[in-house]
């Protein structure tokens, strides 16, 4: 479910900020849907999300090993895609990087990561990952609750069968990340010490 064609190669900022006001005012996860189909859904929509949050963020230069190396999206822990976050960015380009799908199993693994996704977790767990993250240029999105208090920059959140998004501006700062306007217009802003 790529968002454009597969194998474009341009600028895709325009497109994918059209597609991410869209996003949330179109897609929502309905009672009517089956438990496992809902669940689905949903996380097919994140994954949308996740690839083009990647559009809205520059990284420091050396956060990257060099122009032509791929953007990686990573996943940590459990990974509730069902194969959703390869589909959607197979064959997608970013300033002419690919994108690549890596998951990670411990936090210890992670390696040339600019996005990643931190799984449902317990809280212990999240202060620990968080902690060996810090400082690294890495945009950090999750969808458990404290996420944002525990220093992750994106946060997921379901209100209304809608999914929407918070941002922490502080933790992205402290990831020396530079968040585009576009997409801070379009989240909810996370006050310090509120999640």
């Amino acid at each position: 479910m790529a968002l454009l064609s597969k194998g474009t190669n341009f600028n895709l900022k325009g497109r994918a900020g059209i597609w991410l006001v869209a996003s949330i005012m179109l897609f929502s996860v309905g009672p009517e849907a089956s438990a496992q189909t809902a669940i689905s859904r949903e996380y097919e929509i994140k994954a949308v999300f996740l690839f083009n949050f990647a559009q809205f963020v520059d990284w420091p230069a050396e956060a990257s090993a060099g122009p032509q190396t791929p953007l990686i999206i990573g996943v940590l822990g459990e990974d509730p895609f069902d194969g959703y976050l390869d589909d959607t960015v197979r064959g997608e380009k970013l300033n002419n990087r690919p994108f690549v799908v890596q998951r990670y199993r411990r936090v210890e693994d992670i390696d040339g990561c600019q996005v990643l996704f931190i799984g449902r977790t317990n809280p212990n767990q999240l202060g620990h990952i968080m902690a060996a993250l810090k400082g690294r240029s890495i945009l950090t999105v999750g969808d458990t609750e404290g996420f944002a208090e525990d220093g992750g920059i994106i946060r997921f959140v379901t209100e209304n069968n809608r999914i929407r998004f918070r941002i922490n501006v502080d933790a992205a700062q402290a990831a020396h990340l530079i968040i585009s306007s576009k997409l801070l217009r379009l989240a909810e802003v996370a006050a310090p010490g509120t999640d």
